[in-house]
């Protein structure tokens, strides 16, 4: 980014002796500034898509967690079952008390599992948000690139090439603010 703003001064410089760049050297600093912008919201978006994989992990591993315990009340009860114990009547308590928690966990590992893949798809979405920033981004610093060889050639083409693919980099970039 420091050299970027040493090249943007270093035009600017260009177009204040020569008054036709002007509006070309403006061009580039807005381009310089939508760049920074954009990036930034890609930073952003990419940050929100690895705080969102995290708590979809998280979720998996609790869920995991809940499966081990529910699985091993299931051994329990299946191993109270074979073995023929002293007090019956105590060890159907037992069993029954172990049942319920086994329906416990079956029940909290669903709400688990809907939870993780809420935060998958989100992942998703962060995913398709920073692809669009990324690609405005580079359209954007593209734009700027080919209007400073305005300053070099003399040749109004490029600054309207600038142009065109600026205002396509911004309309990419402006349709990763659109998806949710």
């Amino acid at each position: 980014m420091a050299d970027e703003l040493q090249e943007l001064q270093e035009n600017a410089e260009h177009g204040a002796h020569e008054k036709s760049l002007a509006p070309v050297t403006i061009t580039m600093a807005v381009l310089a500034v939508l760049v920074a912008s954009v990036s930034l919201m890609g930073h952003r978006a990419h940050t929100e898509e690895i705080l969102h994989q995290t708590k979809a992990s998280d979720q998996w591993s609790f869920y995991q967690a809940k499966d081990i315990r529910r699985r091993s009340y299931e051994l329990f009860i299946d191993e109270v079952s074979v073995f023929s114990l002293q007090n019956s009547e105590q060890v159907e308590k037992i069993k029954e008390k172990y049942a319920k928690e086994v329906e416990r966990y079956k029940d909290e590992q669903k709400d688990i599992q809907s939870e993780a893949k809420s935060a998958e798809n989100e992942v998703i979405t962060d995913q398709k948000r920073a692809d669009r920033f990324d690609l405005g981004e580079v359209l954007l610093e593209a734009a700027l690139v080919i209007c400073s060889i305005t300053l070099l050639t003399r040749k109004k083409v490029f600054w309207l090439m600038g142009i065109v693919l600026g205002l396509a980099g911004v309309a990419i970039a402006a349709t990763g603010l659109l998806i949710h």
